[in-house]
């Protein structure tokens, strides 16, 4: 029987805790760590982005995680590829026994049972475009997860989901920051260098990264460390 109210006070701990982290990396390992650690039955635990058809894994916690990552990115199919599909926006899959969904998945499911996997339970984090987030738990034994199991993945996966878009938002700012500042770095040494105005230093890397099609930051950084285009 679940001690509901000790499983809050983990979770609010849990949620102070997230936000106190200091990058997206950080953050991730310890929601992964926590899923280990809350939900019953979960041996194994790590986010999915599902990128169009390419597949990146992060914050796993052991290398069943990566390996079944591996294996759905070159097959082309299993439950993260379901469910980043799905036209019914579904958020949660529960898979009590792997070896039973081979008609699903006829070649992902045993060759996943040969990595170790029995069941498996995932968390939709997030969509954008074609971007897919995903909170996947593994068990090595079948019929691990309970609903219990289910409803306890499921509000690890929302204060997840919370957190890691507050990483996200940080990380996006800092790299806004830096980059301004990179830019107006550069702009002053053509400034300097052209005996230019500050619009005609603009222009002068922006054309550049137009004729060159590099990215405006990474001009400025060029310039910034060679002190000319």
């Amino acid at each position: 029987m679940v001690d509901w109210d000790r499983f809050a006070q983990e979770m609010a701990s849990l949620a102070r805790d997230l936000l106190a982290r200091d990058s997206v990396d950080a953050t991730l390992e310890r929601i992964t760590a926590s899923a280990t650690e809350l939900v019953d039955g979960c041996d194994a635990a790590g986010i999915l982005m599902l990128h169009g058809k390419g597949v990146e894994t992060l914050a796993p916690t052991d290398q069943m995680v990566v390996d079944s990552d591996r294996l759905q990115e070159q097959l082309g199919q299993g439950p993260c590829f379901d469910a980043a599909r799905s036209s019914r926006g579904e958020r949660v899959f529960r898979i009590a026994d792997l070896t039973g969904e081979a008609q699903r998945w006829p070649v992902y499911a045993p060759q996943a049972h040969a990595l170790g996997v029995g069941s498996m339970m995932g968390f939709l984090l997030f969509t954008d475009d074609e971007d897919f987030g995903a909170l996947n738990l593994y068990s090595r034994k079948t019929g691990a997860f309970t609903e219990v199991s289910e409803l306890s993945g499921w509000l690890l996966a929302s204060h997840a989901a919370v957190a890691f878009s507050a990483a996200r938002t940080h990380a996006q700012m800092e790299q806004a920051v830096s980059t301004r500042h990179t830019i107006g770095e550069a702009m002053g040494i053509l400034m300097g260098a052209r005996h230019v105005t500050e619009e005609q230093a603009f222009d002068v890397l922006r054309h550049y990264s137009q004729e060159q099609n590099v990215k405006l930051r990474e001009v400025a950084r060029r310039i910034c460390e060679q002190g000319s285009v």
